[in-house]
């Protein structure tokens, strides 16, 4: 695990078409470990949702959170929709963070 600082949104999942989980941070690598690992009790953990499948980068964190609140407000579809644009196949995005 890096400890390095990537503003980001993302979100998680536990397979392709699955559940999705919205979040932003600071610490993007950390806190994908975080989720992976089950180690903050909440959504991410009760259903299993490990997979980083959608990430995106943000120049401070005042823009990260107005993102992620605007994409919580989406449709689900849009949010797939969003998802397969980049990541077809909802790979783990995980092993490629910067």
């Amino acid at each position: 695990m890096r400890e390095g600082r990537y503003i980001a949104v993302y979100m998680m999942s536990n397979r392709r078409n699955g559940t999705i989980y919205t979040g932003a941070t600071g610490y993007l690598t950390r806190r994908v470990w975080e989720h992976r690992e089950g180690l903050l009790p909440g959504f991410t953990r009760k259903y299993g949702l490990n997979r980083l499948v959608w990430y995106e980068a943000h120049e401070d964190m005042a823009t990260a959170f107005q993102r992620e609140r605007s994409l919580k407000r989406w449709p689900r579809q849009w949010k797939i929709n969003r998802i397969e644009r980049e990541n077809p196949f909802w790979d783990d995005l995980c092993p490629g963070l910067p």
